[in-house]
């Protein structure tokens, strides 16, 4: 359930209080009862709580969780520490550590630091079926993170969204490219990160873009 963590993205997002959430929030309980989904019902909402909607510097936006056990801490290409880096985030550490010369072997794999300086992780789709990717992408979380994106673009200024992948390009008529630097590159995975995420300089580009804007580096 949303709870007061959230306070600040209820008061931007009035979706969030609708009945379309209410209905995917009652969906997402039904299928708990049938099978295992992750993540676990109080990480669902973890990348809202870890950064309020007047901190989001900037946005990467992913698919939707990862559907092993153990693994979707409720931060988009995060796990806990500890459990096996997955191959999309052995990708974005590699591309991190070209870009910015950043020493990333020892990296902690929960994300959350990044959270906690501005940068929102999230998912566009924010749960999934144990073992089946893409399996609760028809349940309506689309449009609650399209609400959330298009909330971001209209009463803030200066953000850098960072797409990665076709779900979330699929965000960008959502953002105002006139008022934010929108960032755009394949998916990390395996399966396309050769094809142009490797070499997009994301990292140090939304640096150069926040520190123009008077705004402090994130520290990668």
């Amino acid at each position: 359930m949303i709870d007061d963590a959230l306070h600040s993205w209820k008061q931007q997002v009035p979706l969030l209080a609708g009945d379309t959430f209410q209905t995917l929030e009652k969906t997402v309980q039904r299928l708990r009862g049938q099978s295992a989904v992750f993540p676990s019902d109080e990480n669902v909402y973890r990348a809202l709580a870890l950064t309020p909607f007047n901190q989001v510097r900037v946005v990467i936006l992913g698919q939707d969780p990862y559907h092993g056990r153990g693994q979707a801490n409720g931060l988009a290409f995060s796990v806990p520490d500890g459990v096996k880096t997955p191959p999309s985030l052995r990708n974005i550490f590699k591309e991190m550590a070209r870009d910015t010369g950043q020493e990333v072997e020892h990296l902690s794999t929960d994300l959350s630091r990044w959270a906690r300086q501005g940068v929102l992780l999230l998912n566009t789709v924010l749960t999934v079926e144990e073992g089946k990717a893409a399996s609760h992408s028809r349940l309506g979380w689309q449009e609650i993170t399209d609400g959330l994106v298009q909330a971001l673009s209209d009463a803030r200024s200066d953000l850098v969204f960072m797409l990665w992948g076709g779900y979330a390009r699929g965000k960008k008529d959502r953002i105002d490219a006139k008022k934010h630097l929108v960032l755009e590159a394949p998916h990390p995975s395996p399966l396309s990160a050769h094809r142009g995420f490797i070499g997009c300089g994301h990292f140090t580009a939304a640096n150069r873009f926040l520190e123009s804007k008077g705004k402090g580096p994130v520290a990668w």
